[in-house]
C-alpha cells in the first residue's frame, strides 16, 4: 500500500486527522496524528495536506535503529528501543513525525492503519497501489 493525496479534493474537514489519533492513540486529538491538514486562508477552499511516503530517512538517522520498515511498507518506532532523541523528527522532508508530552520520548509515526483512506469523505487520501480505491 502507498498513501498517496489529491489535495485539490480536500475540503479541510480533518476528519483524516481525527480517525488517526483514534486508530492509533485512542483520542480524537488530531496533535495525536500522524499527517496534519492546513488551510490556506484566505483562499477560499485550499488545503494543504502533509503526509508521510515512507521514504525511510527517519529509520536512517536513528541512531538506535529504533525505526524499521515493516511487511506492509511503513516504517515503524519500535518504543522499546527509541531513547526519544528526536533526530528523526528534525530530519522528516515531509515534516510528519511529532513529539507529544502524553506519548512519553517515542515520536508520532504514520503506521499506514488507511483508515485515513477509509474515512477521507472527499477521496483525498486513496492507495495509489490501487489496494484501496479512493472514495469519489
Amino acid at each position: 500500500m502507498k498513501l498517496a493525496l489529491a489535495a485539490d479534493r480536500c475540503s479541510g474537514c480533518r476528519a483524516c486527522e481525527l480517525v488517526c489519533s483514534l486508530e492509533n492513540w485512542n483520542v480524537l486529538n488530531p496533535k495525536k496524528a500522524a499527517l496534519r491538514v492546513s488551510g490556506h486562508f484566505p483562499l477560499p477552499g485550499r488545503y494543504t495536506v502533509a503526509i508521510c511516503d515512507q521514504c525511510g530517512i527517519c529509520a536512517d538517522v536513528c541512531p538506535t535503529n529504533a525505526i524499521v520498515l515493516s511487511d506492509n511498507g511503513a516504517y515503524l518506532i519500535n518504543g522499546e528501543d527509541c531513547i526519544g532523541c528526536g533526530v528523526c523528527v528534525q530530519e522528516c522532508p515531509q515534516g510528519v513525525m511529532y513529539m507529544h508530552d502524553d506519548n512519553g520520548q517515542v515520536p508520532i509515526k504514520c503506521t499506514l492503519c488507511a483508515k485515513c483512506m477509509e474515512y477521507c469523505p472527499m477521496g483525498a487520501l486513496y492507495d495509489a497501489d490501487g489496494a484501496i480505491a479512493p472514495r469519489r
